[in-house]
């Protein structure tokens, strides 16, 4: 009998374990998404470009202090300097065609190619940085796409909300789960719980084995969700390997410790709960739930 009931108990174990898994796996994958939609976020501001065409009658001195000048913006990412004969061969390659055969001269202007910081990626602190470049009496002309800029702000924002209540209904969902998971345990178990009671064991007593159960649970089936997330992962890089400007190992290390305190946190105090339940419950109640 002993040993069908250790048998019993280490299946009820394994099913609780899977399917806590499987919840932590959709868990995490949630977290993921919104930790990636906020790098993805990012990384398309910082891949806007502003393009400030200067004087051909600048000597290297007067570019190189407007080089470092422009590094040292706050709203500068990174700063590429593009020379007039730099321009020339970039457009020959992309077209196939030497313009200078045709006119004679090389046509190009030399330029700044700016990418710029996320916070500064917005129409109100890109335009005011454009307006002090035109000021300058070097700058011929500043190019940027404002559209897509406000475009980019806006779809942001509309994402980032529906991604945000997709997070919380998706964290109910599975908080609802594994307490289902979690109940059905303890409910199998109720008469052991109610005969400990009957023979005056203290409610700490009785708590002790089933909390240090959903710990060990909660551990596991965290660690289990965890590495089909990472394998997940690796999966998907060796198929896309731009997927890491994106998902980086920050973002990996957050979604795992993330789903490490759900797993533990979220069985813990469901096995809490369910247990207060049955302990506050008469001999007699047990039969008619």
């Amino acid at each position: 009998m002993s040993k069908k009931r250790q048998s019993f108990l280490s299946t009820q174990f394994i099913t609780a374990a899977i399917s806590t898994t499987l919840v932590l796996v959709l868990l995490g994958t949630i977290v993921l998404f919104v930790i990636t939609a906020r790098n993805l976020s990012t990384f398309v501001r910082e891949n806007i470009n502003v393009s400030v065409l200067i004087s051909d009658e600048m000597d290297s001195l007067q570019v190189a202090n407007m080089e470092k000048a422009l590094k040292q913006a706050p709203y500068a990412k990174s700063v590429e300097y593009i020379s007039k004969e730099d321009a020339l061969r970039e457009e020959i390659a992309a077209q196939g065609i030497d313009p200078t055969e045709f006119i004679g001269m090389n046509p190009y202007t030399a330029s700044f190619e700016i990418k710029i910081n996320a916070e500064h990626a917005n129409p109100d602190s890109i335009g005011a940085a454009v307006k002090r470049l035109k000021g300058n009496s070097n700058v011929v002309d500043v190019i940027y796409s404002k559209d897509l800029i406000k475009s980019v702000n806006d779809n942001i924002r509309k994402v980032s909300i529906i991604l945000l209540i997709i997070a919380a209904l998706f964290t109910y969902i599975s908080f609802a789960l594994i307490n289902n998971t979690v109940r059905l345990t303890i409910f199998s178990k109720r008469f052991i719980i109610n005969t400990m009671k009957l023979v005056g064991a203290s409610w700490g007593f009785i708590r002790r084995p089933f909390l240090a159960q959903s710990f060990t649970l909660g551990i596991t089936a965290a660690v289990i969700a965890d590495g089909l997330i990472i394998g997940g992962l690796y999966w998907l890089h060796t198929f896309e390997p731009q997927i890491g400007a994106v998902i980086d190992l920050k973002a990996i290390a957050i979604v795992s410790a993330a789903v490490f305190f759900f797993g533990i946190v979220i069985t813990y105090l469901c096995t809490l709960f369910s247990l207060n339940r049955y302990l506050k419950m008469s001999s007699n109640e047990l039969y008619y739930i």
